[in-house]
């Protein structure tokens, strides 16, 4: 089965989906698809955070380096969930927004095109991120269940923060993968993508990601879980999602 993950970041399929990712890969071919950078965003090099818009050139170059870096650590993280199809779409880095919605459809649709993509996850709607929302609403456009399409079925992952920091929250989980077992290779990987760990009370802390995925396995009856809100599921093959 050829299953489609569309990632508005570099990270975003750790934090949201690494364990799950890790398990899938084992039977099945999984595509990762980036839309954009993640970085220049972020207006500074180094990973840091600057409130001015307008940046030097010199700044610029250093950043590129920054993007360079993070696509490395892209690939290797991707490379411990057992990925090596991980592409790079170039869309600009939380300005997305600026480019005709159209453009950002057909890109994926070409991709689903190509792979024959039969599941695909992506982001949820209600994300506070600009580019979380437009992947999702390209992504949901792009595969939308017409006759002959290959998409059976369309799950949105929780980004830690994204998730719950636009109200009123909407994520609904109705679908929960084990990952009691892809804990650990999760945190590994998720620790690849050094300047995301962060240190408490920043919610994007191993301790905190460990105790949110040991909520969700509380809830839905493991250890350890990924929780999902599936958005569409159709099949001829009734209860089978996965």
């Amino acid at each position: 089965m050829n299953i489609l993950v569309v990632a508005a970041h570099p990270d975003d399929e750790t934090i949201g989906m690494g364990g799950t990712l890790k398990k899938i890969s084992k039977l099945h071919q999984v595509t990762i698809v980036f839309m954009n950078d993640g970085v220049l965003g972020r207006r500074q090099s180094g990973f840091k955070n600057k409130t001015d818009y307008e940046i030097s050139q010199d700044e610029k170059n250093a950043i590129i380096k920054d993007i360079e870096l993070r696509r490395k650590q892209a690939i290797q993280a991707c490379k411990i969930l057992g990925i090596n199809d991980v592409r790079f779409l170039n869309f600009p880095n939380v300005e997305m927004d600026t480019v005709p919605l159209l453009k950002i459809i057909k890109s994926i649709e070409k991709i689903i095109s190509e792979l024959q993509s039969s599941i695909i996850f992506t982001h949820h709607y209600n994300d506070i991120s600009i580019d979380h929302k437009l992947t999702y609403e390209a992504t949901i456009t792009a595969a939308r269940p017409l006759p002959h399409s290959t998409v059976s079925s369309i799950f949105s992952f929780e980004l830690l923060g994204d998730t719950y920091w636009r109200k009123p929250s909407k994520f609904n989980p109705n679908m929960f993968v084990d990952i009691t077992n892809e804990i650990d290779l999760k945190m590994q990987a998720l620790n690849v993508y050094e300047k995301e760990i962060r240190p408490p009370p920043h919610i994007r802390n191993e301790e905190t990601i460990r105790a949110i995925a040991k909520r969700w396995g509380g809830i839905s009856g493991f250890y350890y879980a990924e929780p999902f809100e599936i958005i569409l599921h159709r099949t001829n093959k009734p209860f089978e999602i996965i």
